[in-house]
């Protein structure tokens, strides 16, 4: 009965390409990690005392609204909706700059830097995969 309820919903979780798996915990990650600092940030205001009250509350907004974007594209990798491929091509896109500069901070945000750039180079290859591209109806014309 499950494996009949899986095709009836529309998802065959089985047929799901390993790449696109990845893309998606990846992505998934990535916003969690994104809504953490951002949740950090905001504890900071609450109880702490920031340099700058409104600069803090400010970015920590920005993060954890900014952390929708790879959650929703992992979730919508996961279940192998088509649109979630852009969102999430997206934000490693744009971790690519994230990475560069969170390499010239201090402490343990070049270990950060690392880590998101991995799994950045790691994602996009995964997106760009054949594979993929054609499990989420995105493969050229003629060749799926």
């Amino acid at each position: 009965m499950g494996e009949n309820s899986t095709q009836q919903s529309g998802q065959d979780v089985t047929g799901r390409p390993r790449t696109v798996t990845v893309a998606a915990v990846l992505n998934g990650l990535q916003g969690a990690a994104i809504a953490a600092v951002g949740a950090a940030m905001l504890l900071l205001v609450v109880t702490g005392d920031p340099d700058d009250p409104t600069q803090a509350l400010t970015g920590a907004v920005t993060l954890l609204a900014l952390s929708a974007l790879p959650l929703s594209a992992g979730h919508g990798l996961w279940r192998l909706r088509r649109w979630s491929r852009s969102p999430a091509v997206l934000t490693q896109l744009l971790a690519v700059p994230v990475t560069w500069t969170l390499f010239g901070s201090g402490g343990l945000w070049p270990v950060a830097a690392a880590a998101l750039g991995l799994s950045a180079i790691a994602a996009l290859g995964c997106l760009i995969n054949p594979t993929a591209t054609a499990a989420l109806g995105a493969a050229p014309r003629g060749t799926a």
